[in-house]
Formats: structure tokens, sequence, C-alpha cells
């Protein structure tokens, strides 16, 4: 006789919830459960369930779950269910040149707009992102405190729809946690280009940013390329299909 079934990571942030959510709560609630990163890519999402954990029906279920998979977040398959989105190498580096073009963009107009106020909201994030590189916690803290460090610089750019875009596209990796896949070391040296973006945009030096920016995002590119595919970070590729 088998032993009693584990409950999954998703439901055990949901049994809390008070019953009678709406959709727009429940696709708030599951897009946080997931870009947290304590549900990793792949695993199901059962409607049922999630259904009960809100005590509602299996209708706004299904539609929370229709608009995640429109943000790359949820992953349907024919007879296998929801499951937490999974992406390829592949995917996951066309993402990271999305980010880092529109980063790019952002940054050169948020360097022309900055004000004291952005100054100290940039040097207060650095200053968290220090600590989390002393914490050295597996990169959980890393990767939270870097993308609030990015934004910070971008965000003074005052481009809504920009802005939008490039968090959309931030949100698809999110549930990867690549940056807890690399080792101190790497974290460290990524880290090292960040007191060269603060320091450029303390400066309003947009071309300075830029580069620095580039070499930022090339190097992690690398980093995560290098990685190896056993510890099941990416999906494989999907063979050809055959020429008719």
């Amino acid at each position: 006789m088998s032993g009693p079934r584990r409950r999954s990571a998703l439901l055990a942030r949901l049994a809390d919830r008070e019953a009678g959510s709406v959709r727009s709560a429940i696709v708030d609630e599951l897009r946080t459960i997931i870009l947290y990163g304590e549900v990793p890519p792949g695993s199901a999402i059962p409607v049922d369930a999630v259904a009960a954990a809100f005590g509602v029906s299996r209708i706004p279920v299904r539609e929370a779950l229709m608009t995640l998979i429109g943000e790359g977040l949820v992953d349907h398959r024919t007879h296998g269910g929801y499951r937490v989105a999974m992406m390829t190498a592949r995917e996951f580096g066309e993402i990271y040149l999305v980010r880092e073009a529109l980063e790019s963009a952002a940054l050169r107009v948020a360097v022309a707009g900055a004000t004291a106020e952005d100054d100290r909201l940039a040097r207060a994030a650095l200053r968290a992102l220090d600590a989390a590189i002393e914490a050295d916690d597996g990169g959980m803290v890393y990767h939270r405190e870097s993308r609030r460090f990015h934004l910070a610089l971008i965000g003074p750019c005052r481009m809504r729809r920009l802005l939008h875009m490039l968090e959309s596209a931030w949100n698809m990796t999110e549930p990867l946690r690549p940056m807890s896949h690399l080792t101190t070391a790497d974290r460290e040296l990524l880290h090292s280009d960040h007191a060269g973006m603060l320091a450029a945009f303390l400066r309003r030096d947009a071309e300075a940013l830029a580069h620095v920016c580039a070499r930022h995002h090339h190097r992690l590119q690398g980093f995560i390329a290098a990685l190896p595919q056993h510890i099941g970070l990416f999906s494989e590729e999907s063979p050809p299909r055959p020429q008719k």
C-alpha cells in the first residue's frame, strides 16, 4: 500500500485562501505563486483542486489559466492538463535577447529623465543587491534583488507600454530561477557589472550605461547557455517535423 500523496507546493500556497475569490484574484494569486519560484516549470496545475482551494467552480479557474497561458506562464496540452510553462534553451535565449533590447531602449530614456529620487532608489537597490551577494543563499534573494535593481534604473523612462512589455518578457523567465543555478563566482561577476551600471546612471552617461548593460546581458546569456542540460531547467527541443 502506498503512503500518503504529497501535496504540491502550488496547492499548499493556496490552502489558506478565503473562498469566493473572483477570476482576477485567481489570476493574481496563481501568477504570484508561479513567479515566486516555489513551483518549478512543468508542475501540474490541477483544475479541480485549485477550484476547491478558492471555493469556486472550474470555470473561473480555467478562465484564469487561459489568461496565464497568454502571458507565457502556463501551458496546456490535450489530455495532459495544465502545467507551469517550460521552455527550451533556445526559447530562453530568445527571451533574453528581447529583454536586452527593451532594457537598452528604456535605459537611454531613463537617463535623460531621472531625478534625485530615482538616484536614491537606485542606490538603495544596489545596497540590497550587495547584501544578497553577502548572504550567498544560493541565488534566491539575489534573483529578486537583481530584478529590483534593473527596474530601479529603467523605471525613470516613464514609458508605460515599454515597461509592460519588459515586465512580461521578464516574467516568462522567472519560474526557471536561472540565478539559483549559477555558481557564486558567476553571480559575483555579474554583480560587478551592476556597480558600473549605477555609476553610469548617476553620471547620466547613456552611452556608458548601454555599454555596461550589453556586457552584462551577454555575460549572463553565456552563463545560462553553459548550464548542463541534466538539471531539468529547460524542456527538450521538439524534433523537426518530417516534410510531406
